[in-house]
């Protein structure tokens, strides 16, 4: 099993960016996917998840109302649309997958996730 993730770069705040995990021996569909990350010096923190079994999202607080997570099923492929990004966003990105957990929702902590992608560097200047 592979993930990768991509689509990090430097934007300026305010602006957008569109962050893609894409998988390899592994299909996405029905698995439960989490988008981290991870600022220098920071422990790593889930900022959105999305449930394999119902589609259940969940956003961290810093991120709430500005990230959407979504699924491609043709291209076996999970998004992080990121909004109105502000320099606090700046952190490596990591996707995640693994099994749904049953009842236990929201799945959206590291220790959580057995598989895991390279991270994306997203930088937001002032």
């Amino acid at each position: 099993v592979q993930l990768q993730a991509s689509g990090g770069g430097l934007v300026q705040a305010g602006g957008s960016l569109r962050l893609s995990c894409t998988a390899s021996g592994i299909t996405l569909d029905y698995e439960t996917i989490g988008w981290f990350r991870q600022a220098p010096g920071k422990e790593r923190e889930g900022v959105a998840c999305i449930a394999g079994d119902d589609g259940s999202e969940y956003y961290s607080d810093p991120v709430q109302g500005r990230f959407k997570i979504s699924r491609d099923y043709d291209k076996n492929t999970v998004t992080l649309q990121m909004n109105s990004l502000k320099p606090e966003d700046t952190a490596v990105y990591y996707c995640a997958a693994d099994h749904p957990h049953g009842a236990s929702w929201p799945m959206c902590g590291y220790e959580e996730y057995t598989y895991w992608g390279q991270g994306t560097l997203v930088t937001v200047s002032s």
